[in-house]
Formats: C-alpha cells, sequence, structure tokens
C-alpha cells in the first residue's frame, strides 16, 4: 500500500513496481479521489479566480492566460463572475472560500478590499490583476495606468490636436487612474482642461457609444477622444460609424487593449497595449510563491509597461502660419 500510495502521490518506485501498479490502475479503471486527497493534505488544487465582468472581451483573455499557466503547475481554475456587482463580489468570494481553493486571483469590482477578509481570516493567499486598492496591500500586477493615459494622450497633442476629451470610468480604479493621466497631460501642455470632455460611467460598451454620441452631438465637438477601455472604444466607434461624422477625418481615437476585433475594423486603431500575457504569469507565479510557501515576504506591486500600436485612428492637425 505504501508503494502504490508513493507512486500516486508522484514519488519514485522501482520500474517493476510501476509497471505492476500501472497494469492494476488499467484493469481497475481506477481513478484517483481528487476531493478525498485534497482532505487529507489540506489542498484542493485549485485556484479560484474572480473577474469583474465576464462579458468584458478583456477579462475573457485574462482568464484564458490565468489558465493556461495555472495548468503548468497542476492547478485547476474556478472561475467567478462578479457582474460589475459589489455585493455579487462578497458572494463569490465566500463560494470560493467555502470551497476550500488553495489561492484567489482577483480583477475586483471594489475599490476596497473589505469582501476579501474571509480568505485573509482563512490565510488563503490573494493576488490582484489590474486594479489595486487604497486601503489594503495585496500582491498586485498591473500597469501604471496614470502613465499610460498621459502617453496616449501625449500622442494625440503630437499631433497638433488641443479640443481632447476622454471617455473613461469614474467609479473604478482603472479607469479613475486613466482620467488623472488625461488631466495631468492637458495640464502639462498648457492646455484647459473642460468638464464638458470628460464623459463618465462604469467601462462598457454602451458607455462609450452614449457618451460619444453627447460629444459628436456638441457644437464644440472635440477633434479627438482618449477611449478609456477596450469595450468603451468598440461602442464609440459604432457611435461614429452611426453619425454623419468618420474617423480620423472629423475625429481622432486613440483606446486600451489591442484585441481580436481591433485587426478586423478599418481605420486600424490607435491603442495602448497592456502584456496581458505576461501580467497573468507573474500573478500566477506570485499566487504559486505564496501557496507553496515559498515565499512570506510583505505583498509585492509589480507594475509592467506597455507600448503605442500606431494606427490610423488618429489625424495630424496642420498648423496654420501667421
Amino acid at each position: 500500500m505504501a508503494t502504490i500510495s508513493k507512486y500516486l502521490n508522484g514519488g519514485n518506485v522501482l520500474p517493476e513496481n510501476r509497471i505492476l501498479i500501472e497494469e492494476a490502475i488499467q484493469e481497475l479503471h481506477y481513478e484517483v479521489n481528487e476531493i478525498a486527497r485534497g482532505l487529507v493534505k489540506n489542498k484542493t488544487k485549485i485556484v479560484g479566480v474572480m473577474v469583474h465582468d465576464v462579458e468584458c472581451y478583456f477579462s475573457g483573455k485574462l482568464l484564458h492566460y490565468i489558465g493556461q499557466e495555472l495548468r503548468k503547475y497542476g492547478y485547476g481554475m474556478m472561475s467567478c463572475d462578479s457582474c460589475n456587482d459589489e455585493e455579487i463580489e462578497t458572494q463569490n468570494l465566500k463560494f470560493l472560500v467555502s470551497r476550500k481553493v488553495d489561492g484567489i486571483i482577483v480583477i475586483p469590482v471594489s475599490m476596497t478590499g473589505t469582501f476579501l477578509r474571509p480568505a485573509k481570516q482563512n490565510k488563503i493567499p490573494i493576488v490582484l490583476v489590474d486594479r489595486s486598492f487604497q486601503d489594503e496591500e495585496f500582491d498586485c500586477v498591473g500597469i501604471d495606468n496614470k502613465i499610460a493615459a498621459f502617453r496616449a494622450v501625449d500622442i494625440l497633442l503630437k499631433h497638433n490636436h488641443k479640443d481632447i476629451a476622454v471617455i473613461a470610468s469614474d467609479v473604478e480604479y482603472t479607469g479613475i487612474e486613466r482620467i488623472k493621466g488625461y488631466e495631468e497631460a492637458m495640464t502639462q501642455a498648457g492646455l484647459t482642461v473642460k468638464k464638458e470632455y470628460i464623459k463618465t460611467g462604469r467601462h462598457s460598451t454602451e458607455l462609450g457609444y452614449e457618451k460619444m454620441k453627447e460629444l459628436l452631438a456638441d457644437p464644440n465637438r472635440p477633434t479627438a477622444v482618449l477611449m478609456g477601455n477596450y469595450d468603451t472604444m468598440l461602442g464609440g466607434v459604432l457611435a461614429v460609424n452611426e453619425s454623419e461624422f468618420s474617423c480620423p477625418e472629423d475625429i481622432s481615437l486613440i483606446g486600451f487593449d489591442s484585441l481580436m476585433i481591433t485587426g478586423l475594423i478599418r481605420p486600424s486603431w490607435y491603442m495602448v497595449e497592456q502584456p496581458m500575457e505576461k501580467m497573468c504569469e507573474k500573478a500566477v507565479e506570485l499566487l504559486m510563491n505564496r501557496v507553496e510557501k515559498k515565499v512570506d515576504d510583505a505583498p509585492v506591486k509589480i507594475c509592467f509597461g506597455t507600448k503605442i500600436q500606431v494606427g490610423e485612428s488618429i489625424r495630424r492637425i496642420e498648423q496654420r502660419t501667421v
């Protein structure tokens, strides 16, 4: 029995014993009871992954990369959709804790980490992706959203745009930071930040669509718009396509995250690209180090750099000569 147990748990056994055990497993159609094994070892080999909104293209891609990386460590994934709702997010966290997951990766809805306390109390490691909190420290992997937005606006400024608007979330960490980056770039350029050019809500296709329609209907419409995320960009482009205006001739656009649909749309977009795969690799690595107790240091925050994907969605405004 000890030899069989050793083999089933990945230990080395004599070649002749391995052959006999594998023959017996095949003949008896034996399968390891992972639930029972988890109770004995106090490990389920499952990681919970909470996403803010599974309908979001960005979230779906992150889930894909996280799942890929977890498989390399021999772990499975249990995903929960928070539906952009803080109450559902709290329920999802309690659900994952009750399922005894070994760790949790979170793309949060909430601006604070209060909802994660049951996991902390049960000593379940947590890693945040894309968003962090101001009130509590957790391992976190993402980008510097303020700098990324600043660079995006700077591209518009270098194309001689001055009337620049932004459509972004004012109820999510990433959106708030990107609005700050927009405002800082405009201020440093000596330009007035017009309140009517800051269109906010929660990141979604609907937000991009409705707010772009408002900007296009403005008698003093902007010449360029920074779109706060991928879904918002899709909505904004749809609104432009339905209007009498065209991109980039009448309105220039720059957005975030180059995902699949981006390559199907003309003109091609200027985009801020996040290294999503690398972010997920690092998030899983951090979590596994905590799960396997390889580290017991203070929480770390890792910021990856971004790059600008050059497209055709920005028009250069010719400066007038006196």
